[in-house]
C-alpha cells in the first residue's frame, strides 16, 4: 500500500491529500530516511511524522485496505513521541 495512503488508512493523517502533502515536504521519513508518497509500506516499517515542534514514531503492525474507525489503532504501534 502506498505510504499516503496508509497513513489516511490509520488516521495518523486525517486527508491522502495532506498527507501527500507532508511526504513532498519531507515531514515523513520511513526508517530513518526521508519518504515519498509513493512508498510501499511494509509490515516492520518505522515511519516517523513530524508535526511542528512534535514527532512520533510508529512501528508497521498490519497493512489493510480498509479499517473501521475504531480499528485503526490497531494497525499500528507508537514507540516514540
Amino acid at each position: 500500500m502506498r505510504l499516503d495512503k496508509y497513513l489516511k488508512v490509520s488516521r495518523l493523517i486525517k486527508r491522502r491529500t495532506v498527507a501527500n502533502e507532508a511526504c513532498d515536504n519531507g515531514l515523513v521519513t520511513v526508517n530513518g530516511k526521508p519518504a515519498r508518497a509513493s512508498y510501499d509500506v511494509k509490515v516492520g516499517d518505522q515511519i516517523s511524522l513530524r508535526f511542528g515542534q512534535r514527532i512520533v514514531t510508529v512501528e508497521v503492525l498490519d497493512v489493510q485496505e480498509t479499517v473501521r474507525q475504531a480499528d485503526a489503532g490497531t494497525l499500528y504501534r507508537e514507540i516514540g513521541r
